[in-house]
């Protein structure tokens, strides 16, 4: 497989722990983006749960909307088409979404900030099958947290108190054929907001990221590997120790009539987290980014609205 950033596979973790650290970092440190193989996220679900989306997106629009909650900012449930923008961006992508984030208890502290997730009633086990997923992922998500503790020198459960109960949510999308006169991108140039990403699917080309020396490089699909990234957020912690890159979905020529659909995961902090630059990635050479502190919440609100989410 040709990418343009390192390929771990999970299995090394468990073999060593450190090296497995110091090989992620340094892939996150250089390109902010690293290929994981030998995952152990259930490929049969992940099959069920694609299938069950390809089935959601084959609703008529009208039945779609009855799930869209524009007072969520896309929190939760069904996003239609060209509502996400870019930051900076002029015209909103070509995309639908569906978003399912974490079940709380009934009277949890941070039910204020995290919606509860929405069932499709036309489709049998709809939540049960998109939970599961959602578990699968949290759990790898928080395993790959403490390899990135270890790279900036934390202890190794550093994030578990920062992201147990984090916001995260899982993002199901359609990308749809592309007609000749269409405005816009499937995904605009961006960079995600929260923590790290896990993606899976991208069952097509399309996937670009911009490299140091300002190029667009294409990353190869492999159904058995998860595509990490970096977020804003551990880039800010971080000091841009690790750094948060830009990336895009094009539409290749030849594929441009064909559907693309994909999910990525992104593993949030709990919302009262406040994210202060940590000490260690501060030096002389480079000095703080970020000298004003800002809540997880405070700071995942101010960017939904530059992305026209809010």
């Amino acid at each position: 497989m040709n990418l343009p950033f390192s390929l771990v596979s999970f299995e090394d973790l468990h073999k060593d722990p450190e090296d497995f650290s110091q090989r992620l970092g340094k892939s996150f440190q250089e390109t902010g983006f690293c290929g994981l193989s030998d995952h152990p996220i259930n490929q049969e679900l992940i099959n069920e749960v694609t299938q069950t989306f390809h089935e959601f997106f084959s609703f008529p629009t009208n039945l779609k909307l009855e799930y869209f909650d524009p007072k969520l900012a896309g929190a939760r449930g069904y996003t239609p088409m060209k509502v996400e923008t870019p930051k900076g961006g002029v015209e909103a992508d070509i995309k639908e979404f569906w978003q399912t984030g974490r079940e709380l208890s009934k009277n949890h502290k941070f039910t204020k900030w995290m919606p509860l997730n929405k069932e499709v009633k036309e489709i049998d086990n709809f939540k049960e099958k998109v939970n599961e997923l959602f578990i699968q992922f949290d759990e790898l998500g928080k395993i790959l947290l403490e390899s990135v503790a270890l790279n900036l020198n934390l202890k190794k459960d550093y994030f578990k108190q920062v992201a147990d109960e984090g916001n995260s949510v899982m993002r199901s999308i359609h990308y749809p054929p592309i007609r000749s006169n269409e405005k816009g991108e499937r995904s605009g140039a961006h960079e995600d907001i929260n923590l790290i990403t896990l993606l899976i699917g991208g069952d097509q080309p399309g996937l670009e990221i911009l490299s140091k020396g300002e190029k667009w490089l294409p990353v190869e699909y492999d159904r058995n590997v998860i595509i990490c990234n970096i977020g804003d957020m551990l880039q800010r912690f971080s000091n841009h120790r690790l750094v948060s890159t830009t990336h895009r979905v094009r539409t290749p020529l030849d594929l441009k009539n064909v559907s693309r659909y994909s999910i990525p995961f992104f593993v949030h902090p709990n919302p009262d987290w406040i994210i202060e630059t940590l000490d260690s990635c501060i030096s002389e050479d480079n000095p703080n980014k970020y000298p004003q502190s800002i809540s997880a919440e405070d700071y995942l609100q101010q960017r939904l609205k530059e992305i026209k989410l809010v």
